[in-house]
């Protein structure tokens, strides 16, 4: 077969499987990625995300992923489903991309086929599918393949499709017929996705700062969540689509019809009080295979415990007071962290147990700033004030 022939037949086959966008490249990386990159890296941006230094000099050479590499046949899918709902005091929302299944099982799956088919069609050619596991800058091959161009919240956009997809990449040793120039930036004067950031995270057009990146803190982040970051994070439990969301391209994405990115019943939005019900055997029972299984127990029941705190429905004092006596220093330091917002007497009553029986100094030290005489809300001022003291302790 020609390279032409072959790139037509792979492309068929990818859409049969069910990727929406398809494209072909040279397996090198495009002019100046690796040096930006290495900039990146080195201004500290990745945060924790230690896994990406590591492996800094595998990104300049696909051939670490797949010997004798030659071409990638660039891939996306789309997973853009339901309209997202409208959380409730008590509940947490989370990134449209974990609603379904793990997207990484589904579209693994879907490379493997495509690599036999490419075996069927050329015996002996070697062939590889990434997703999101190994050193390759999908997002500026993706471009490069004329899937789309990068826009300034760093996202991979498409006239079509928006931003709403997975990428994916099947590398091969075989030549294939490539894309050509990489698609125009569309982005115009637009800045809807950088001044709609809740933590104000983009540095610069095309420049994040994982770091302050809700995504970031809800997902990657194995620490407390900084102080001055934890009210707008919000009611977000779990990533964050805020800049996608706003952005003019995703208007009119296309929906997905593929089964496995359908919303599970429990995951939009959350019911946070549940989670702090969940030994590690529950956790693993309800979110093993799917996206939310990455940010671990632990890191989950921190973001619920500050989504509570945001959202200071007296209604959640008793799951964050099981949170106070949990196992993880981590889960107690939030959970303290969102007791203190609320100003309500059974709030400072589990605190000062909380005080009494702790011996971690960072949960110590949570549990004294929540403590510290604070100016009420202005909604549970309200409360009081309709209330009165004997009806706060009642709440």
């Amino acid at each position: 077969m020609t390279p032409a022939e072959l790139t037509t037949a792979l492309r068929n086959e990818a859409q049969r499987l069910g990727f929406g966008l398809a494209g072909a490249c040279a397996a090198v990386p495009p002019p100046g990625s690796v040096d930006r990159l290495q900039a990146w890296l080195e201004a500290g941006y990745a945060g924790q995300m230690h896994y990406l230094a590591d492996r800094a000099d595998a990104y300049a050479d696909p051939a670490r992923v797949l010997d004798g590499a030659r071409s990638a046949l660039m891939l996306a899918m789309d997973y853009r489903t339901s309209p997202p709902g409208c959380p409730e005091p008590g509940q947490g929302r989370i990134s449209r991309y974990a609603w379904g299944d793990d997207y990484h099982d589904v579209i693994h799956d879907r490379l493997h086929r495509l690599a036999d088919f490419l075996r069927h069609l050329v015996p002996g050619a070697r062939v590889r599918g990434v997703v999101d596991t190994a050193p390759l800058l999908e997002r500026e091959f993706a471009q490069a393949a004329g899937l789309g161009w990068v826009g300034k919240n760093t996202l991979l956009l498409n006239q079509r499709h928006g931003s709403w997809f997975f990428l994916a990449a099947l590398l091969t040793d075989q030549i294939l017929e490539y894309a050509g120039e990489a698609e125009t930036d569309h982005c115009g004067t637009c800045r809807a996705c950088l001044d709609a950031c809740p933590t104000q995270a983009f540095v610069a057009p095309w420049v994040l700062d994982s770091r302050k990146c809700i995504s970031y803190l809800t997902i990657e982040l194995r620490e407390p969540v900084d102080h001055a970051l934890r009210p707008a994070m919000g009611d977000w439990l779990f990533g964050c689509d805020v800049c996608q969301d706003v952005c003019p391209w995703n208007r009119r994405a296309p929906t997905s019809e593929e089964p496995a990115f359908q919303p599970h019943a429990l995951h939009d939005p959350v019911e946070l009080a549940e989670l702090f019900a969940l030994d590690e055997a529950g956790f693993r029972a309800r979110f093993r295979h799917t996206p939310l299984w990455r940010a671990h127990r632990r890191g989950l029941l921190r973001n619920a415990a500050i989504v509570l705190g945001n959202q200071r429905d007296p209604e959640a004092i008793e799951a964050l007071s099981t949170g106070l006596a949990d196992a993880d220093a981590l889960v107690r330091g939030a959970c303290a962290w969102a007791l203190g917002q609320y100003g309500l007497p059974p709030a400072r009553a589990a605190l000062e147990r909380g005080r009494c029986i702790e011996t971690d100094p960072q949960v110590l030290a949570e549990i004294s700033a929540a403590l510290a005489p604070r100016a009420p809300t202005a909604r549970n001022a309200g409360k009081r004030e309709a209330l009165g003291d004997a009806g706060t302790l009642a709440l």
